[in-house]
């Protein structure tokens, strides 16, 4: 990563995503309140309001939007079961022919909320979550991403279940697992060594690393990179296109596509999932997450 794609994913991590900035380089003096105040959603016709989780459905396409910008777009358990009904929902309905989700212009998502995190973890299959990630990954239906700003944890590792990803320049992807003491999840220990590459997903997944759009669009992570204002319009647009093609044929497609490690992506999610549940209960999960509460670098040097 060049000097200049550094000092750009330094800015845009501190600024768009105060709290996960200390628990990659904790520093006490820190604060969300020193974050820029939160933009406010550019204007995109919504069936609902005053939500954490906006959605509409218009000209065949369901746009699901992520709308928690107060918290940088962290997501809680409340918030995947919303995403999980709109999927299955959307599965099912024939006026649905594509789907949308998206963020914000400035950020995607922070990833887990981690009060909400600590108060309600994932203590099994059923937990919302995973809920979730069963309905993203087996979608039958094309889903178009736009992404702009920070995408951490689960704000990437769901943009490998989505058939088109369009990012912002601003975009900052990040799997920081190992950081938090836990291994990935959505299936991202398969699948991002088969799309980057075994190195390039050591760096990403052992050791963390955030990766640019640019970097991102090199290694076929998303389709295109473009402005940030220009992002959900090009994922609409995109969307709208494959709303105009024959249902029955996109879906086939799809599944044939995606038939080769369906299971294996489904028995390797499931792996994780219950690898994730045991390592939230070992001394590294919980060294990590004191030391976030306590906004100081984690020790795991005797773990």
């Amino acid at each position: 990563m060049r000097d200049d794609e550094m000092i750009e994913l330094s800015r845009t991590l501190r600024c768009g995503l105060a709290f996960y900035t200390r628990l990659f380089n904790p520093d006490p003096t820190m604060s969300e309140s020193s974050a820029p105040p939160a933009a406010t959603p550019s204007a995109i016709p919504r069936a609902t309001a005053g939500a954490d989780i906006l959605t509409h459905l218009e000209a065949g396409v369901m746009t699901l939007t992520i709308n928690r910008l107060d918290k940088k777009n962290s997501l809680t358990a409340a918030m995947y079961s919303s995403l999980a009904s709109a999927l299955g929902a959307a599965a099912l309905d024939a006026a649905v022919r594509a789907l949308v989700i998206q963020g914000h212009e400035t950020i995607f998502s922070a990833g887990n909320d981690i009060g909400d995190f600590l108060n309600n973890p994932p203590a099994g299959a059923d937990a919302p979550v995973f809920h979730f990630l069963s309905a993203i990954s087996s979608f039958p239906k094309p889903i178009v991403a736009a992404v702009c700003g920070p995408a951490v944890g689960i704000g990437t590792t769901l943009l490998l279940h989505c058939d088109l990803v369009y990012a912002g320049d601003n975009a900052a992807f990040s799997m920081p697992f190992v950081n938090l003491g836990l291994c990935p999840e959505a299936g991202s220990s398969l699948l991002v060594p088969q799309l980057m590459g075994r190195v390039r997903a050591s760096e990403a997944l052992l050791l963390g690393e955030p990766f640019m759009a640019e970097a991102a669009l090199e290694m076929g992570f998303i389709n295109r990179i473009v402005a940030p204002s220009e992002a959900s319009a090009l994922a609409q647009r995109q969307a709208k296109k494959l709303a105009a093609k024959p249902l029955s044929v996109l879906l086939e497609i799809k599944r044939l596509m995606n038939k080769g490690q369906a299971g294996a992506v489904a028995e390797r999610m499931a792996e994780e999932g219950a690898t994730f549940g045991r390592m939230l209960r070992e001394p590294a999960a919980r060294e990590a997450f004191s030391a976030f509460m306590e906004k100081r670098k984690p020790d795991f040097s005797q773990l």
